[in-house]
């Protein structure tokens, strides 16, 4: 699997751009393109943060069954903030 690219992806489908995603996750924008542009390796533990802020989990990003990961992606940019943000957290409840 291409890294750099499923972040690539899940952020388009979001509809987030290079610098909203790297402030969601507490990292550079600089630091974000070097990975998106294959220059750089996330750490598990940055990987986590782009997860959490595009809310999925870790198991998803990685899943290569990608047949409903779009059809949720697109529903979730058409949430509010507040609505993603609860939506998460009853997800995390289950």
């Amino acid at each position: 699997m291409n890294v750099a690219q499923r972040i690539i992806e899940l952020r388009q489908m979001r509809g987030v751009t290079t610098n909203k995603l790297a402030n969601m996750a507490g990292v550079s924008q600089s630091h974000l393109r070097e990975i998106e542009l294959g220059q750089r390796n996330p750490t598990v533990e940055t990987l986590s943060y782009f997860c959490d802020a595009l809310g999925v989990s870790l198991a998803v990003f990685f899943s290569e069954d990608k047949q409903l990961n779009p059809f949720l992606m697109s529903a979730l940019t058409n949430l509010t903030d507040e609505q993603q943000t609860a939506l998460a957290n009853f997800l995390k409840t289950m």
